[in-house]
């Protein structure tokens, strides 16, 4: 075992830096700031070994507390895209050590989570890259770590996608009500008004943003039906067409007057910048891969750290050092 030989502290020295930076780049660091030469094999394998352990006492989905619960949740899910190198059989004629020719790499979706009462800066976060059910329980799981219970009410909202919809109805029933992203509506929006409103655009912007949060969007439809492509010009340069057909296919989900009454949020730009620091600004770097096993491990220490349960893992540090 990598783990072997080397101190806790050193193995959070290295899984520290090894989180949050190329394992070439945290074994310079450990040099630089500590004196210590670590083989970057060794910073790998130590940081992949803990994450696994943190994916090892991930919680697992479990029936609703008998408790009232906090009133309100935000609820937020959506995927990113991350890369996975998978490796075929070798061909005829290959030979056996080179498996370079059999490898690409792929494009997964990973899929993140969060929940927080309103007002809160610290959500608890989720995440996997297996099917949508999982995400759904992920979310689960993270609702009921922030007080969920069975009188709240759980509040979401993002850019439509059917599996999240779903998924929010399957976990969470009647109590949920979800929101279409209101800068993701305003994008069909702006794309629309360059045909129609010309120079007028900015003007005639604020005008039907302001209905939209009035709930006027049927008004809003209405401004739209004069100026439809003709039906033989295709969607992609259609904008008018792609506008409409976005507002009426979510005309459920477009209550913004009750969300701005009740002072929730009305865009999901929290669930979009998590992507970001929790996968993206590790997992997605530039020249990056990941086997998908390693990966699993990865997105389940960065998710320990953006749960702040960090200092409460080394606390309870699994033994692997021998």
């Amino acid at each position: 075992m990598e783990c072997r030989g080397y101190s806790e502290g050193l193995q959070r020295a290295m899984t520290d830096l090894g989180a949050d930076d190329p394992f070439m780049g945290a074994a310079a660091k450990l040099k630089e700031h500590y004196g210590i030469e670590v083989p970057v094999s060794a910073v790998r394998a130590i940081t992949e070994e803990h994450g696994a352990a943190m994916l090892a006492q991930e919680k697992d989905q479990s029936d609703w507390p008998d408790r009232v619960g906090v009133p309100m949740l935000i609820v937020e899910m959506d995927g990113s895209m991350l890369p996975v190198v998978e490796t075929a059989p070798p061909g005829t004629g290959d030979a056996l050590g080179d498996r370079r020719k059999t490898r690409q790499v792929v494009w997964k979706e990973a899929r993140l989570a969060l929940a927080h009462e309103p007002g809160s800066v610290t959500p608890i976060f989720g995440a996997t890259v297996g099917s949508v059910q999982e995400a759904g329980e992920r979310l689960a799981v993270c609702a009921l770590e922030a007080g969920a219970g069975s009188q709240t009410k759980f509040h979401g909202v993002g850019d439509g996608a059917v599996w999240i919809t779903e998924q929010l109805e399957v976990q969470f029933g009647t109590q949920a009500q979800y929101l279409l992203d209101f800068c993701h509506l305003c994008d069909y929006l702006s794309a629309a008004g360059d045909g129609i409103a010309g120079n007028h655009k900015s003007a005639w912007m604020e005008e039907k943003q302001g209905w939209l949060k009035d709930n006027g969007w049927k008004a809003v439809l209405e401004t739209l039906r004069p100026f439809l492509e003709p039906a033989p010009i295709p969607d992609p340069e259609a904008p008018v067409r792609a506008c409409l057909r976005y507002i009426s296919n979510h005309s459920n989900f477009l209550d913004y007057k009750g969300a701005l009454a009740a002072g929730l949020p009305i865009g999901s730009g929290e669930i979009e910048s998590a992507h970001r620091y929790v996968f993206q600004n590790r997992l997605k770097i530039a020249g990056s891969w990941w086997k998908m096993e390693n990966l699993k491990k990865m997105i389940a220490l960065r998710v320990a750290r953006a749960n702040r349960g960090w200092e409460d893992y080394w606390r309870n540090v699994p033994k692997i050092a021998a």
